[in-house]
């Protein structure tokens, strides 16, 4: 297994890689001194063998690198097949918890368990999960994403998945703040504008940030303007980014979420958005799916940017310990009686 080195070194972006195994330009890219992190997606996997050469080969490129995905369950679950197990949308836990409480309770930290424990026996370090956006039945791309309409619920149910995945060795990361939930427009494809104000954002969406305290371990923000609190996107905005630090105390990484999304471009440049992010409060940036969009802010970004403070940040999210083998988590205890719940919230 390959040992996490010089964690001081991560850079501010994070980026993907185009197929199945490295070519000469990835690994250009990932060795690059402003990189920090590396993205994976569903085009990135054919099968489990595949993806542990893929992860191990990152890691070799580039010891310390934090590796990610976004692997929350139910349509958004970027492997599958060849033994990973199919998660619930988490929309499912939220009527779980309508009907029986506990029960809830229990299965949240088993998906969280089962997910992360997946995913580390793989080389993948991080998955960017729990949302943590209010189901208000008005939004296309969150929808069954979220636990619930309640950020009461959403809140117990997300500390559950999450103390799964701490049982696993993995961190987490509640999005998209301070809330997504409340706008029809997706922001990978257009600009959201949600007009509400901010005491009422703080008062529910944003509410889940609040009462987690120092349980969460890392933000990706939102690609919404709130023009009523700040002209500028969640993620490029000093004065959302000011909140969540100061006012709801949060001391974690804050991930941009991905530049090359259409809420983004209201920031200009690829560079242009990740000056913006970086400046207004972001640990690191991701730019995805447009590997000439990462090429222009690997050449373009100023180094000054990237801060030692940030990079200590980014480096507490990578696992410490050695996870346990895939072979070896198929016998481990914990694992069989997770999953079984697991599949069973999927057949119910």
């Amino acid at each position: 297994m390959i040992k996490h080195a010089d964690k001081a070194a991560l850079g501010p972006v994070m980026l993907d890689v185009v197929g199945t195994s490295l070519t000469e330009d990835d690994l250009r890219r990932i060795r690059h001194p402003l990189t920090g992190g590396v993205i994976l997606f569903a085009r990135n996997y054919e099968n489990r063998s595949q993806l542990v050469a893929l992860t191990q080969a990152i890691h070799e490129a580039r010891p310390g690198v934090l590796i990610a995905v976004d692997h929350e369950g139910g349509r958004v679950q970027r492997f599958r097949g060849d033994g990973f197990t199919r998660l619930p949308a988490m929309r499912r836990l939220g009527q779980l918890w309508d009907r029986d409480v506990l029960a809830a309770v229990k299965a949240a930290t088993d998906v969280g368990f089962v997910l992360a424990s997946e995913l580390r026996a793989c080389g993948v370090d991080l998955s960017f999960t729990p949302v943590l956006d209010l189901d208000y039945g008005e939004s296309g791309v969150i929808g069954d994403r979220s636990f619930h309409r309640d950020p009461r619920v959403v809140t117990l149910l997300a500390k559950s998945l999450n103390h799964g995945l701490a049982l696993a060795g993995m961190a987490n990361c509640g999005k998209h703040f301070p809330g997504h939930g409340h706008v029809k427009a997706d922001s990978h494809v257009e600009i959201p504008v949600d007009e509400r104000g901010l005491d009422e954002i703080l008062a529910d969406d944003a509410a889940p940030y609040n009462w987690f305290g120092i349980g969460l371990s890392a933000v990706m923000p939102a690609h919404v303007i709130y023009p009523r609190v700040d002209r500028h996107p969640a993620g490029f905005s000093k004065k959302w980014l000011g909140i969540l630090r100061r006012q709801l105390a949060f001391a974690g990484v804050i991930f941009s979420d991905d530049l090359s999304m259409e809420g983004a471009s209201v920031a200009g440049s690829v560079v242009d958005g990740a000056t913006a992010a970086l400046s207004a409060g972001c640990d690191m940036v991701l730019v995805c799916n447009r590997p000439e969009k990462a090429d222009q802010l690997l050449e373009g970004l100023d180094p000054k940017l990237a801060s030692a403070e940030s990079a200590a940040r980014i480096a507490a999210l990578v696992p410490q310990g050695e996870p346990l083998d895939w072979d070896s988590l198929q016998q481990d205890g914990r694992y069989r009686a997770a999953r079984k719940t697991v599949q069973s919230l999927m057949d119910d």
